[in-house]
Order: C-alpha cells, then structure tokens, then sequence
C-alpha cells in the first residue's frame, strides 16, 4: 500500500514539474523584441518570421544568445550561437541572394539577404563558414551555403555565429522562426506505478 501511495506521488510530482519547469538550457531565451521597443527600430522594422530551417541541426540548443547593445559600439552579443563541429552543413534559413562570401579577419563569412523584407532588406549572416556559394547567387531556404569551420575562441566548443541586421540595426536571428520551429514535441511521461523507487 505504501508503495502504491509513494507511486501516485511520484507519478503526480512529474507532472506538476513538467507543468511548472522554465524552459530547459537546450531551449532558446525567448526572442527579443524586434519592434518598436528594440534599439533603433520602428513598427515598420518587426521582423517577419519568414525562417524555415535552423541554419544547424534541426532543433539545436542556443549557447549564447542575442544580447543588444545599449548603445551603437557598446558590449553586446549581436546575434546567437549555436553549436556546430566543423564540416556541419550551413543552411539558409530563408529565401534571398547572396550579399557576401569570403572571409573577414580570418573568418569564413556568408551573407544572405532575405526575398521581399523592405529597403533596406534583412540581411542574415552565418561565420565562421567555408562557403559553397558566391556573392549574387540566389539560395533558397533550407539550402546549404557552406560547411562550419573551427570557431577559434569565439565560443568554449565549436559553433556557427547567427546574425541579423537590417541597415545598421542587429536584431535577434531568432525572431526570424515561427513557434513550430522553435518548439519541441509535447513532453509524454509513462506511468511509474510498478517501478521500484529508489532507497
């Protein structure tokens, strides 16, 4: 009997958890506001979440996210990371044509601006990138525009730098996604009556 009971509050334990956690440390920061309330921005600057495709990976944890500066030179994190051993492929992760693919300070870069986002338009860039396409090529989403490289220091493990800018504004890359690319599957618990409990 006690062990019944010690199972139901187990069982019922899960799912209050489930029910209440915060997101977990692979889930993404909730994307920053990309209206007005962002630096530098107007209600006529939202960003349309036009993404279909993770440039890594299909649903890859954020290692550092977009952390705007308070001011135009000031600290900041202008876009996000994620992680991405080097030969990942890198893909668009929306419609455009190819602004840039070389390199800068060393790094591999490609820049993609996006189909029908105003003028100036959406400009995603992607480093550090071995790239497999060139300036003027037009790509569409999901397309693989090069292959990772070795990110030096940029980050503690491997990584792909994900940015977004319109003009001279950055905006957070993550607000590019809809919700059914930022979610995971619903969370499925089995029943734990039966299984021992630990001591």
């Amino acid at each position: 009997m006690r062990a019944k009971r010690c199972a139901r509050a187990t069982w019922a334990l899960l799912l209050a958890l489930t029910a209440a956690a915060p997101a977990d440390a692979a889930d993404p920061p909730p994307a920053a506001p990309a209206g007005p309330e962002a630096p530098g921005l107007g209600p006529q600057d939202s960003v349309p979440a036009i993404g279909r495709t993770w440039p890594v990976g299909v649903r890859p944890p954020v290692v550092r996210g977009w952390q705007p500066p308070a001011t135009p030179y000031g600290s900041g994190h202008r876009g996000v990371d994620l992680p991405a051993t080097p030969g990942t492929p890198v893909r668009a992760v929306a419609p455009g044509r190819v602004s840039y693919a070389g390199r800068v300070a060393g790094k591999g870069v490609v820049s993609v601006e996006l189909t029908g986002t105003g003028d100036p338009p959406l400009r995603t860039t992607y480093q550090p990138v071995l790239a497999t396409v060139r300036k003027g090529d037009e790509v569409a989403a999901g397309q693989v525009v090069g292959t990772a490289e070795p990110s030096g220091s940029h980050c503690s493990m491997p990584c792909l730098h994900w940015g977004l800018r319109k003009g001279d504004a950055y905006l957070d890359p993550l607000s590019l996604l809809p919700s059914w690319l930022m979610r995971r599957g619903p969370s499925r618990l089995l029943p734990v009556l039966g299984v021992p409990l630990p001591p």
